[in-house]
């Protein structure tokens, strides 16, 4: 199994294990909301444009509210059967592209609420995903245009993720790195650098 088709199935089990009332990292969102829009983020393409167009958001916020009303045991059977058919990310190659640093994110968002800790026993996971990181990193740091970020994983291994002269240094395990891309505070990654750029890092608007 691909590390993107595992992490679907344990963004499942993890949902499933914690309820559809517990919180999440995401702001305002319960396991249920997350559940629903992991689901029309795959089933309805023209909604979930109203995450990143405005006048869009509140027909977004009804078709997910609708979703939600199905429960969370049928959302995450229908996101466990994978993407549709018809769905680019149905092709084994834009799955990956596509949805592992989004799952990887939203799981992590399940876990970090309930108070769990980084993974240490998924090394295919944090491989996969410190590969990611340079796609991962052109949509996340958009809010911080102007700060070169260099991210360096827990066995001394370098990726320039944003070229320029004084750069924020990020180090950390490959999942906690991305978590810190997405703005997520309960990632354990160390931020270093010139003060005036880590300053304008912790700033900085992360994420889609």
């Amino acid at each position: 199994m691909t590390p993107v088709r595992a992490e679907r199935q344990a963004l499942c089990d993890s949902m499933l294990e914690a309820g559809p009332d517990a919180p999440t990292l995401c702001e305002g969102w319960t396991v249920l909301d997350l559940a629903a829009h992991l689901v029309v983020r795959e089933e309805r393409p023209d909604a979930a444009a109203g995450l990143v167009v405005p006048p869009l958001a509140g027909r977004l916020d009804r078709i997910s509210a609708a979703y939600a009303s199905r429960g969370l045991d049928a959302l995450v059977a229908r996101f466990r059967a994978g993407p549709p058919r018809w769905h680019p990310t149905a092709v084994p190659a834009v799955d990956a592209l596509v949805n592992l640093a989004e799952l990887v994110v939203h799981h992590e968002d399940v876990r970090r609420a309930a108070g769990m800790g980084p993974r240490t026993d998924v090394p295919e996971l944090q491989e996969a995903v410190w590969k990611q990181l340079p796609v991962a990193s052109g949509l996340a740091l958009r809010g911080a245009a102007h700060v070169p970020v260099v991210a360096v994983s827990t066995d001394g291994r370098r990726r320039v993720l944003r070229r320029g002269p004084y750069p924020v240094v990020l180090t950390g395990a490959p999942v906690d790195l991305l978590l810190r891309l997405f703005g997520r505070s309960a990632a354990q990654v160390d931020v270093g650098g010139p003060r005036l750029s880590v300053q304008r890092f912790s700033q900085a608007r992360l994420g889609v």
